[in-house]
């Protein structure tokens, strides 16, 4: 069942992208559409994500889960393993090296898909089974189009200074390469946290129902996500028509 539900899982993941994500890879955005996107990004899961984690946790999965679960939180809440900052506060300073204001990111208004995907992943991660909202929250949340390469070993992965050089806030939105911190800590320990989730849930679901929940609470998800990504973009004033591929 493991290398089903793994294809299942992945067979959605290959499909996390959007329309509007080549705008964030080249320049022409304005400070004012790069606040509303990181304003969604930060209220909507990464100011709490060590929250949604540990419901997760708080559900009381098996102790060999446990740990791995543990360590993640650590790090997401910490920095523990990496800069000793919170990957939130960590976002915020990449916030300070773009100019934009703390405020601005921290409060002000959603659309409403962001709040109904935010309510979405409260729902998976506080509800049991426990393992369907660890399939949300850490191989949904935290993963990205590229998952089956990660996942298989073949996702070539650049020298870090090389990745901050070319990543787009630096490149074209003027963020110094210090305030990338939070790029830096992912790189360090993500690989760790994508091998965690994957065996936790493959090695957790025991039958087929289990399987099914896993893989139709990933596809809401991602539904959710593409309707999310759809308000931030409307919200930045971005259309289909205007975004190149």
């Amino acid at each position: 069942m493991d290398s089903d539900l793994r294809e299942r899982i992945l067979s959605i993941m290959d499909h996390k992208s959007h329309w509007a994500w080549p705008a964030f890879t080249r320049p022409g955005l304005s400070k004012a559409q790069l606040t509303v996107h990181f304003r969604h990004e930060f209220m909507t899961y990464v100011r709490d994500f060590p929250v949604l984690l540990a419901r997760v946790l708080g559900q009381a999965p098996p102790p060999e889960v446990r740990g791995p679960l543990a360590r993640n939180i650590d790090e997401e809440e910490t920095g523990h393993y990496s800069f000793g900052v919170s990957h939130p506060e960590l976002f915020l300073q990449m916030m300070d090296g773009l100019g934009v204001a703390r405020a601005e990111v921290s409060k002000g208004p959603l659309e409403p898909e962001a709040l109904a995907y935010r309510a979405l992943l409260d729902r998976y991660s506080g509800s049991p089974p426990w393992f369907v909202g660890a399939a949300v929250v850490t191989i949904f949340v935290e993963g990205g189009v590229h998952e089956r390469r990660e996942v298989e070993g073949t996702l070539r992965t650049e020298p870090i200074d090389l990745v901050i050089e070319r990543h787009p806030m630096v490149k074209f939105y003027g963020c110094p390469p210090e305030a990338m911190r939070l790029t830096r800590a992912h790189q360090a320990v993500e690989g760790d946290h994508r091998r965690d989730a994957w065996e936790t849930v493959l090695g957790q679901v025991g039958d087929r129902d289990g399987a099914d929940a896993v893989v139709e609470a990933i596809a809401d998800a991602h539904r959710g996500w593409l309707a999310y990504r759809d308000g931030v973009a409307r919200a930045m004033g971005l259309s289909r028509g205007d975004v190149v591929p």
